[in-house]
C-alpha cells in the first residue's frame, strides 16, 4: 500500500496557522510580575524644628528648584553648575547609561527575526576511496553514453547565493523578561547617575561653605592679633609710666604670638578647601585661588526649610529609586529562569540560487530553500533549570531587603539631618549671646586696669575667653551652613533641576 506524501504547498499553506497559534501562545508570559513596594514609612518626622530657631524645617512640599539657590550665593551657584558640567565621575555615571541602554535594544532586538545574506564558491573533491566517491568516478569511467547534463565531475564548483532567517518565538516570556530586566537596568543607572550628582553637588557646597568659614575665622584671628597688639601696647606704655611691669608687657606679647601661631592652619585649610573645589570641577589646582581668595561672607540659610513627609522620601531620593528599579529587574530575572523550564520554538528558514554554472545561478531552476521549525525541549539537565530559578528567586528577596533597609536608611538620615541643623542653630544663638557678653567683660576689664582696680591679667584672660568663643562662633556660623546642605541632600533634591539637567544630561545621550 502506497502512502500519501504532502505536496510542499500544502506544507507552506499549514506555516501560516501554525505560526499565529505560536503568535497567540507568545502572549503568555511566566514568572512574577512587578509590583513597587510600599514602604513603611511614619506619618511625620520626629524631629521638629524649635519655634524659636532662626530658620525652620517646616513640613511642605520640597521645591523643584535647585536647593543651592536657597543662600543667595552667585559664586556657589557657578561652582555647583560647572561642576556638574564637567565633573569626571558624572561623565562615568553618563557612559554606564548609555551601556544599560545598550543593553536594553540588545535585549529588545532578540523579539525580532535575524536575517543574514550570504554568498559564497566551493569546490570540492570527493575520495574515491569511499561509496559516494566511488559511485562519481564508476559512473564517469563506464563509458557509457553519458550526455553532458547529467555528468558527474569530480571535483566540481558550487556558486552560491542566499539568505538565512530565523526567529525565536517568545511563547513563555523568555525575551521580554529580559527585555524587562534590561529596562530596569538601566532605570538604575539613571538612578545611580543622579545619586552621584547629588553626591558630587553637596561636596561643591560643603567645601565651598568650609572655605568661607575658614575666611571668616582668619579675620577673627587677625582681629584678635589686632585688639591683642593694642592691648601689648598699652602695657608697654604703662610700664614706661611705671604703671606696670616687664611681666605683663611678656604676657600680652605671649598672647599676640599665640594668636598669630593660628593663622597658618587657618591658611592651610583654606587653601586645602580651594584646591579640593578644583578637583571637584575637575581643574588643576590653585586654578580658582584668584576667583575665591577674597573673603567673603558664609552663605546664611533660608527662614524656612520644607522637607515634605516621609512617605515623599522614597520618590524623592534617587538611591531609593535605583534600589526599586534593581528589585524590578531582579523580579524579571526570576521570569527569565522560569521560562527556562518551557519549551522554545524557533522558525528557520534557508533560502537562495545554488549552481555549479555561475552563469546559471539565478535562473530559477537554481533556487533552493529550507523552512522548518524547531522546538527544544528541556528533559533532563541534573536540576540546572531548577536550580537557577531558586537562585534567581533567593536574589529577587535579596534585592527587596536591600529596598527596605535603603528606605530605612533614607528615614533616619533625614531625621538627623533635622535634629542637627535645629540643634546647631540652637549652639550659635547662644555663641553669639556668649560673645556678646564677653565683649562687655573685655570692656569692663580693660577699664578697671587703667584706672588701676583689676590687674593685666583679667584683662588677658577676658580677651583669651572673648577670642576663643569667637572662633566657635564661627565654626558654628559654618556649620549651620553645611547642616542644611547636609538635609538638602538627605531630602534627596536638587539634582534634576533644569539648567543641571542640560549641562550633565549631555554625556548620556
Amino acid at each position: 500500500m502506497s502512502r500519501a506524501v504532502m505536496p510542499p504547498h500544502r506544507l507552506r499553506s499549514l506555516a501560516w496557522p501554525l505560526l499565529a497559534a505560536a503568535l497567540a501562545l507568545s502572549a503568555c508570559t511566566v514568572g512574577p510580575d512587578f509590583h513597587a513596594p510600599t514602604p513603611r514609612t511614619p506619618a511625620a518626622w520626629s524631629a521638629t524644628s524649635s519655634p524659636a530657631s532662626p530658620s525652620q524645617a517646616a513640613p511642605r512640599p520640597v521645591p523643584a528648584a535647585a536647593w543651592w539657590t536657597s543662600f543667595n550665593d552667585p559664586e556657589l551657584t557657578s561652582l555647583i553648575e560647572r561642576a556638574a558640567g564637567a565633573d569626571l565621575d558624572l561623565q562615568t555615571a553618563a557612559l554606564r547609561i548609555t551601556e544599560a541602554r545598550a543593553q536594553r535594544d540588545t535585549a529588545a532586538a532578540q523579539l525580532w527575526p535575524s536575517l543574514n545574506g550570504n554568498t559564497s564558491w566551493q569546490s570540492t573533491l570527493l575520495s574515491e576511496t569511499t561509496p559516494t566517491g566511488k559511485l562519481f568516478t564508476s559512473v564517469g569511467k563506464s563509458g557509457l553514453p553519458v550526455t553532458a547534463q547529467f555528468a558527474i565531475p569530480n571535483p566540481y564548483g558550487t556558486y552560491q547565493l542566499g539568505f538565512d532567517a530565523s526567529w525565536e518565538l517568545d511563547l513563555f516570556g523568555h525575551v521580554r523578561r529580559n527585555v524587562e530586566a534590561a529596562k530596569a537596568n538601566l532605570a538604575a543607572a539613571v538612578e545611580d547617575s543622579h545619586d552621584a550628582e547629588l553626591t558630587l553637588l553637596g561636596d561643591v557646597a560643603r567645601v565651598y561653605i568650609d572655605l568661607r568659614g575658614a575666611q571668616l575665622k582668619r579675620a577673627v584671628t587677625l582681629q584678635n592679633v589686632a585688639t591683642l597688639t593694642d592691648l601689648m601696647d598699652l602695657a608697654r606704655q604703662r610700664r614706661d609710666a611705671g604703671l606696670a611691669n616687664d611681666i605683663d608687657v611678656a604676657r600680652a606679647a605671649a598672647q599676640v604670638t599665640s594668636a598669630t601661631a593660628g593663622l597658618p592652619l587657618i591658611d592651610r585649610q583654606i587653601a586645602a578647601d580651594i584646591n579640593q573645589l578644583s578637583r571637584l570641577i575637575d581643574r588643576e589646582p590653585g586654578a580658582l585661588r584668584t576667583e575665591l581668595e577674597t573673603t567673603r561672607p558664609v552663605p546664611p540659610v533660608p527662614p524656612q526649610v520644607p522637607v515634605g513627609l516621609p512617605s515623599d522620601l522614597a520618590r524623592r531620593r534617587p538611591d531609593v529609586r535605583s534600589a526599586e528599579a534593581r528589585l524590578h529587574a531582579a523580579t524579571a530575572q526570576v521570569g527569565v529562569a522560569v521560562a527556562e523550564l518551557y519549551p522554545r520554538l524557533t522558525v528557520q528558514v534557508n533560502t537562495g540560487y545554488q549552481s555549479e554554472d555561475i552563469g546559471r545561478l539565478l535562473d530559477w531552476a537554481s533556487r533552493f530553500s529550507n523552512l522548518g521549525p524547531q522546538v527544544e525541549v528541556p528533559i533532563f539537565d541534573a536540576g540546572r533549570r531548577r536550580a537557577t530559578v531558586r537562585l534567581q528567586d533567593a536574589r529577587a528577596r535579596e534585592a527587596a531587603v536591600d529596598y527596605a533597609r535603603t528606605v530605612l536608611g533614607a528615614l533616619h538620615e533625614v531625621d538627623n539631618a533635622v535634629t542637627t541643623y535645629d540643634t546647631e542653630q540652637t549652639r550659635r544663638a547662644a555663641l553669639q549671646a556668649t560673645a556678646a557678653q564677653d565683649r562687655t567683660a573685655v570692656d569692663l576689664a580693660l577699664a578697671r586696669y587703667k584706672s588701676g582696680l583689676a590687674s593685666f591679667l583679667d584683662v588677658l584672660d577676658a580677651e583669651r575667653t572673648q577670642q576663643q568663643n569667637e572662633l566657635e562662633l564661627a565654626d558654628s556660623t559654618a556649620a549651620v551652613s553645611i547642616d542644611l546642605v547636609a538635609l538638602y541632600k538627605a531630602l534627596g533634591g536638587g539634582w534634576d533641576a533644569p539648567e543641571l539637567a542640560a549641562a550633565s544630561g549631555a554625556a548620556a545621550r
